[in-house]
């Protein structure tokens, strides 16, 4: 194996795993709600179906019906009394109701105090976001001078791989911090 393709598996290595981070961030940004009507609040929602914590959008079909409403429609009508359950201990801060056949999910408007404190929750999901992309830059950097330390790499490539693995850091928790002050924007914006 010559020198670059070393570093270069290390550095492939960091990026997926920056990648998969900020991919969590993204899924973790969109489930917390903004005041309008998004399914993908309900994302976390297990319900107790027949002894098996099941995925609610695996048991139901999930829309807006506008931007204050939500509507889930159980396939088995049955269930309708464990997904009502499960929102509920979910602590979403939603009021399920249901016709025997859907269940409505109105979106209270956020006061300006909950906003501010959900804004607050955003940035506690980024920083816990770019604290993970920290550690994959020191395990990056780690197996940098593993192959150094085993004469695998010379100095100057250590430096550069190090040098690179910086850049990727810094590239990812900018775009941590751009996806966390568009849900901020989102969330403030009334």
């Amino acid at each position: 194996m010559d020198v670059n393709e070393n570093v270069r598996d290390a550095l492939i290595d960091a990026q997926e795993y920056m990648n998969a981070g900020l991919e969590a961030v993204r899924k973790e940004l969109q489930t917390i709600r903004t005041g309008r009507a998004n399914i993908s609040v309900l994302d976390d929602v297990q319900v107790d179906y027949y002894g098996t914590s099941t995925p609610l959008n695996q048991l139901a079909n999930l829309s807006a019906a506008d931007a204050q409403l939500l509507l889930v429609q159980p396939y088995d009508k049955g269930a309708i009394a464990a997904i009502e359950k499960a929102i509920h201990s979910a602590d979403l801060g939603l009021n399920p109701s249901n016709d025997g056949q859907v269940i409505r999910l109105p979106i209270p408007e956020l006061t300006a105090e909950r906003r501010e404190e959900l804004a607050k929750q955003v940035s506690v999901v980024a920083e816990h976001a770019k604290t993970e992309v920290r550690q994959n830059r020191r395990d990056a950097n780690e197996a940098v001078k593993k192959l150094e330390h085993d004469k695998d790499i010379s100095e100057d490539d250590e430096r550069r791989a190090h040098q690179q693995v910086q850049e990727l850091t810094d590239t990812f928790c900018a775009r941590i911090d751009e996806l966390a002050e568009a849900k901020r924007k989102d969330l403030l914006t009334l």
